[in-house]
């Protein structure tokens, strides 16, 4: 595809769509709503293929790191370009794209303003086609490869509390830290890292996700009209998935622990988990979706998607499934290494879910929806 000049139909469509694909995560969509209108107007930001670029062209990552409902949080706009500057100062080099981290409310339109602001395109090509909790899971392999050294930069917070770092080192080590100092900074930070070049990101992104949100956000933003029920028939025709179950929360808990959102939301006889993102779907016990399946609620009388951080008890919703062979996922989500801390954090069994391993004796129906 030549460059695309992005408008704001397609702002509106990508937040939207990106908020379905966030899972529960990536961010809130009035946050998302306001990135995307802010881009448009300092600047036309663009959305560009792979193959418009060499494949020894640099990317970075531009990512917001934090917990969604940190209640201290403080990044503008400014923070975002501030971030990509730095890193580029850092690495002497040109950057010819960006990309981000993810797809969700808040992500999908990461790097736009960047983008307007600095004249960089937006490459589709996100390290991962749906929201996932870890930064680690949106290195595309990067922390496999022997000698690699990660550099980041984060920028974000309030008066005392700002922040600005430039760090370099092992991928984890680096992951670590600015999750700390999101903490410290009141609960998120914007961040650009992790450069590679295109002919790596051709193998290990996941390619097209983006023009997938928008495209799924433009199906969604034609239904509302029409209630809230033809809007979530056509997110799961779209995606491939299936309406769970409808019904009211009545029970939900969320903590924020190291710079997550933990906890489960229940429906009757449905709960699942969620470490930012939806982790778990299951119905007397038995699994029905395990991340990273597409899992997320949205308001059965609006369609509008709800993320975890948002959702509260007496809310009526709909819950959809999408199984992962549907979605564009990037490298980390097929690193069985990296699904360990959601087990240990949810304290419930993922791995033989998503790895095809043996199954535990309850949920062994894991792939019926």
């Amino acid at each position: 595809m030549a460059r695309r000049l992005l408008t704001q139909e397609d702002a509106n469509a990508a937040v939207i769509g990106g908020a379905v694909l966030g899972g529960g995560g990536g961010g809130w969509i009035d946050q998302g709503e306001t990135i995307g209108k802010l881009a448009v107007e300092m600047g036309t930001p663009s959305l560009i293929t792979l193959d418009e670029l060499n494949d020894d062209d640099l990317l970075v990552t531009v990512a917001l790191v934090g917990a969604p409902a940190a209640k201290d949080q403080y990044v503008k706009p400014v923070h975002y370009v501030q971030a990509v500057e730095q890193l580029q100062t850092y690495l002497g080099k040109e950057i010819a794209g960006i990309i981000t981290n993810e797809n969700g409310a808040g992500t999908t339109v990461n790097g736009w303003i960047q983008s307007a602001v600095l004249g960089i395109p937006v490459v589709d090509a996100p390290c991962n086609g749906r929201a996932h909790p870890t930064g680690v899971m949106g290195s595309v392999g990067l922390d496999r490869l022997p000698g690699y050294t990660s550099v980041q930069t984060a920028v974000g917070g309030y008066q005392e509390r700002f922040v600005e770092m430039v760090i370099s080192g092992s991928l984890s080590t680096c992951a670590s830290m600015v999750r700390k100092v999101s903490v410290e900074a009141g609960g998120l930070v914007a961040v650009a890292r992790n450069p590679f070049t295109v002919g790596y990101a051709k193998k290990h992104c996941a390619v097209g996700a983006i023009e997938q949100a928008i495209n799924l956000g433009h199906r969604m933003l034609a239904q509302q009209q029409n209630g809230g029920r033809a809007v979530i028939e056509a997110v799961v025709d779209y995606l491939g998935g299936q309406i769970v179950t409808e019904g009211t929360v009545e029970a939900v808990e969320l903590k924020t622990e190291g710079g997550f959102d933990v906890g489960f939301v229940k429906l009757g006889s449905y709960e699942m988990t969620f470490w930012n993102e939806y982790m778990t779907l299951e119905h007397n016990g038995l699994r029905l979706g395990t991340f990273p399946d597409l899992i997320m609620t949205l308001d059965l009388a609006t369609g509008r998607p709800i993320i975890t951080a948002e959702i509260s008890k007496g809310q009526d919703v709909a819950v959809i499934s999408v199984p992962k062979e549907k979605l564009a996922l990037g490298a980390g989500m097929r690193d069985q290494a990296l699904f360990k801390p959601v087990e240990e954090i949810v304290n419930k069994e993922i791995i033989s879910y998503v790895f095809s391993l043996p199954s535990p004796s309850k949920g062994s129906e894991q792939g019926c929806r």
